[in-house]
């Protein structure tokens, strides 16, 4: 397990006035069937909006830089048509 690794749970919902609005907008957003792009400068902060979106059962699609162009379009199509994917 990496050392530096961040383990998030609810606490950092609490705690961070950012991620408790970003919580209870997606709860909103969610059940009125929007969907939601994010977007980030920094994969460290996709690393923890990915926790995040596991921790709350969220289904998303990650497209960083490190995604080829292929994977990419196939991942974009999904979020266009697979209504199950949130974020």
């Amino acid at each position: 397990q990496d050392p530096n690794a961040i383990t998030l749970d609810s606490r950092l919902v609490e705690v961070c006035g950012k991620m408790k609005l970003l919580d209870r907008m997606l709860n909103v957003l969610k059940e009125n069937g929007n969907k939601v792009l994010i977007f980030c400068q920094m994969t460290r902060v996709m690393d923890l909006l990915e926790d995040y979106m596991d921790m709350r059962g969220y289904k998303f699609c990650r497209i960083d830089g490190k995604v080829k162009s292929e994977q990419r379009e196939k991942m974009m199509k999904q979020f266009n048509t697979d209504n199950s994917t949130f974020v």
